[in-house]
């Protein structure tokens, strides 16, 4: 496959390793208190200045902002009375982050540990109100690699530190008895972990510069679909039912527009039931050719992701990328109660994780008081009643769940 029809394909140019690295810093400035200040600032400054804000979505063109896109698309937002204008579209995590702050968009998805870094590392003003779905991530390696060992000696990429993807990559690699470094070259037995943006990882994997890569949707079907990779494991069968990406807004809004607040996250779950019953739809939503140019992905990808296959879960269950079949999982699924059961564990799990950078307030957390503090369940538990409670989101047994995480 030729290098620059896969970034053509990724929706991107900037590819060099010293272009991820900047934006890696600049992330990592802003979440220290001298970087984040001017920003936090800013984000105070915009909010007094506009009350009655306008809905402004940030999001990246992955399958994870689907509930957005669609709520958007649909006129969920209008018919419940907002104004709303067309969502914004981000290459990185740094950008959206960085607009986020600056109080330039107020409705995102984040990576739900992303949220924790930002909220108890700088003390960002932000919450949790929802989560944006469940699943949708893959590891997807070279169609080479016949053993997790073969990843010895090479390079694997990682959307952020801050993930769910990386807590999952990590584990994964030390049931195989692979070593994880950040710097320098890895030895055979060491796997080095490097950051890229989603649409970067692609021509990476094409051009063989990484061996794989761990990300959302659809850029592992999109491997799949030009042979230049193939699905290892799917996420959601390692943490069964997890979060990945969730709807994040600033702690100003919810507590002084409430009422707006619950309206935009009435928007996103009802389009989240919407979806789970129009999967099909969704496709041609979020597809190129949409006048609203939401994503640049084929409809041909898209439909891997969000239509289920009887032929490819049999044979991703005899490749192993699926284990638990017993689970029943989907590719992505989209199921709004964020659990705190789900933040807790999450917690635990980032206090044995590797990550880049000031890590230290990890330490000091404590999962319960994170469940309470970050997430703001009011409003969506409204806004799932509204749409006839959770068994509308296929979930039996109550707003309580116990977690399950296992590699093997």
């Amino acid at each position: 496959m030729n290098r620059y029809k896969l970034m053509d394909l990724c929706c991107g140019t900037e590819n060099q390793p010293q272009a991820r690295r900047r934006q890696f810093l600049k992330l990592s400035a802003m979440f220290t208190a001298a970087g984040a200040l001017p920003l936090l600032q800013a984000s105070r400054l915009a909010r007094a200045a506009e009350p009655e804000a306008p809905v402004r979505i940030g999001y990246l063109p992955i399958t994870d902002a689907t509930p957005l896109l669609v709520a958007h698309h649909n006129q969920y937002f209008q018919q419940q009375g907002l104004t709303v204008e067309p969502p914004r579209r981000f290459r990185s995590w740094s950008q959206i982050v960085e607009a986020f702050l600056a109080g330039q968009v107020n409705v995102v998805h984040l990576l739900m540990p992303m949220t924790i870094w930002s909220r108890y590392g700088s003390q960002a003003p932000a919450k949790v109100v929802a989560w944006n779905h469940t699943e949708g991530s893959c590891l997807t390696v070279l169609p080479t690699v016949q053993s997790l060992k073969d990843l010895g000696g090479t390079t694997v990429a990682i959307p952020f530190w801050y993930s769910v993807h990386n807590i999952v990559l990590q584990a994964i690699l030390r049931e195989a008895g692979l070593e994880f470094i950040s710097e320098g070259e890895p030895s055979k037995n060491q796997v080095k972990l490097v950051v890229m943006s989603p649409g970067d990882m692609l021509p990476a994997l094409g051009s063989k510069r990484i061996s794989g890569y761990i990300v959302a949707e659809p850029f592992n079907a999109k491997a799949e679909e030009l042979g230049v990779g193939k699905v290892w494991r799917f996420t959601g069968d390692v943490w069964r039912n997890h979060a990945c990406c969730v709807v994040t807004m600033h702690e100003a809004d919810l507590q002084q527009r409430p009422e707006w607040s619950q309206k935009v996250v009435n928007g996103i779950v009802q389009a989240q039931a919407w979806v789970r019953t129009h999967r099909e739809e969704t496709v041609q939503i979020l597809a190129r050719g949409n006048p609203a140019a939401y994503t640049p992905h084929e409809p041909s990808t898209l439909a891997r992701v969000l239509l289920p296959s009887a032929e490819r879960d049999a044979a991703y269950l005899a490749s192993g990328a699926i284990r638990h079949a017993d689970w029943h999982e989907q590719r992505i699924d989209f199921r709004p109660y964020p659990y705190p059961s789900y933040t807790e564990k999450l917690v635990s799990l980032l206090k044995d994780t590797f990550v880049l950078g000031e890590n230290a307030f990890l330490k000091q957390l404590d999962p319960a008081h994170v469940a309470k503090d970050l997430v703001d369940e009011r409003f969506v538990r409204h806004a799932i009643e509204a749409q006839g409670g959770l068994s509308a989101f296929g979930i039996e047994g109550g707003y309580t769940r116990s977690e399950t995480f296992k590699v093997s």
